[in-house]
């Protein structure tokens, strides 16, 4: 069967509501509007996400992994140059957010940089990145979920309950695991429940982290009469900050999981670049503040030796037993944020590549009583609570960094593609200031940080690239996406 699509129905946007129907009723790609996403099959997706969800989903995921497991990998890695390494990642992700903003407020549907990719590049191109999308956040929510069992297991130590002594009881898969398929049927049950979630932790998390860095910082810089550990502000050299950045970024894939959910963010053209802007400007400064805060209370070499859970000790030295749990506690907070919007995301990038038929249209449906993508979300959630015995914490974030690097590069030659077939139904509210120059260099960013990743997660991420291209050419290769009607 030829299933064929021209891409003009995928580019409406609040200006038009003309909707062109597919050539196939398995391609339902339908109409974006400010209250729901309607498709022709006449089931949709709510908007139910405002400004302030968008920025809870983006800095909610972003702040759980940079605060709470990197610090000491990250310092371990580059001294107390690991601040550079976060401020290039988060150069980087604003090279990547201001043309994502265009794209999504001239496509605000649900599937991210799938849907952005897939219509200005052609289906093959959308495949290989909404498979990796979908894979990349499960990754990264398997990478969350580990961090927050280990800060369970801190927590449970701290108030003196004896973990020690259940001996062989593997606890950390068990706290990864079945928190993993809480956080997978709260999905299920509606994203609105999701988000008042997402929104509560996230304003908790960052009053109790704006408190610990303030008093923090001003004890860094001398004011409280307490000297800094004295030490050489790039002890490994210039290659492990790059090196770092690739390890770290990571932390900023929260602002692209807000573009992903965009078939239910209300008022798309407006809040759309809002959120996914303001959340990396917001987590930068917190990343960099966060890094000289660490070094300066304990030098990177021994804030090396505290592993994931860094930022505990910190908090203890300068605020004793109530800073450590409190820190602790911000801790389940972040990676439990991280993990839920990641997970709600990821259905996301599965449900858009179903409605296109790259997979099987049934992993698309969305369930009558709670209107959300019930199938989709089981495979996501089914694969994270697997990766989750791995593991295998640097792997399971660089894995995820790769394939969403690959995705911000494919995106940012997506914009030029579009800017210059100009097809008619181009009308984003939003236009990326420094163009071509802001895409081009967010193009070669992404994609250059790729070549200083571990070799085994490289391995991996291409593994996937290729397993997506045999898939599109065995299942979907008669699909077509390309919304312009020649060449660039």
């Amino acid at each position: 069967m030829s299933n064929e699509q021209d891409g003009v129905a995928g580019g409406l946007t609040e200006s038009d509501t003309s909707t062109k129907p597919s050539l196939d009723p398995d391609i339902d790609v339908g109409e974006a509007g400010d209250e729901a996403t309607v498709l022709e099959s006449g089931t949709e997706l709510e908007r139910t996400i405002d400004l302030r969800g968008g920025l809870a989903i983006g800095v909610g995921t972003m702040v759980g992994a940079g605060i709470f497991v990197f610090p000491g990998l990250a310092a371990g890695n580059a001294g107390p140059a690991a601040s550079v390494s976060f401020a290039i990642g988060a150069v980087i992700a604003l090279l990547v957010a201001l043309p994502t903003s265009e794209l999504a407020t001239a496509m605000p549907k649900s599937g991210g940089g799938y849907y952005f990719v897939s219509r200005g590049m052609g289906a093959s191109f959308g495949a290989v990145v909404g498979i990796g999308l979908w894979l990349g956040l499960v990754f990264a929510s398997a990478f969350y979920l580990v961090g927050f069992a280990q800060y369970a297991m801190a927590v449970l130590a701290e108030v003196g309950i004896p973990v020690a002594s259940l001996g062989a009881v593997p606890l950390i898969p068990i706290l990864g695991v079945g928190f993993g398929i809480l956080l997978t049927g709260l999905s299920v049950f509606g994203t609105e429940n999701t988000t008042k979630l997402q929104n509560g932790i996230v304003s908790l998390l960052l009053g109790i982290l704006v408190v610990f860095l303030l008093y923090g910082g001003l004890d860094t810089l001398g004011l409280f009469g307490r000297e800094t550990v004295p030490e050489q502000f790039m002890p490994y050299g210039t290659l492990n900050i790059f090196t770092t950045a690739a390890l770290v970024f990571t932390s900023y894939l929260g602002f692209a999981q807000v573009a992903t959910v965009a078939g239910e963010i209300t008022k798309p053209s407006r809040n759309l670049p809002l959120a996914m802007v303001g959340s990396v400007l917001v987590v930068g400064v917190l990343y960099v503040i966060t890094i000289a805060v660490s070094t300066g209370a304990f030098g990177s070499a021994r804030l090396a030796t505290f592993g994931e859970t860094a930022i505990v000790e910190v908090a203890r030295s300068y605020l004793g037993f109530p800073g450590a749990v409190a820190i602790l506690v911000a801790g389940l907070l972040a990676t439990v944020s991280s993990a839920n919007a990641s997970i709600l995301s990821s259905s996301r990038a599965l449900y858009a590549l179903s409605r296109d038929a790259i997979v099987p249209p049934r992993l698309g449906r969305i369930n009558l009583k709670y209107g959300t993508p019930h199938i989709a979300l089981g495979f996501v959630g089914g694969p994270t609570v697997v990766l989750v015995a791995v593991g295998r914490t640097e792997v399971l974030a660089e894995v995820a960094s790769f394939l969403h690097l690959v995705t911000y590069g494919l995106m940012c030659v997506a914009l030029i593609v579009l800017r210059r077939s100009n097809p008619e139904w181009y009308n984003p509210t939003f236009t990326v200031p420094g163009y071509p120059i802001v895409p081009i260099l967010g193009a070669l960013a992404s994609f250059g940080l790729v070549v200083f990743m571990q070799p085994l997660s490289q391995a991996i991420g291409v593994a996937v690239a290729v397993a997506a291209i045999v898939w599109y050419l065995g299942y979907a290769r008669d699909v077509r996406l390309k919304g312009v009607k020649t060449d660039a």
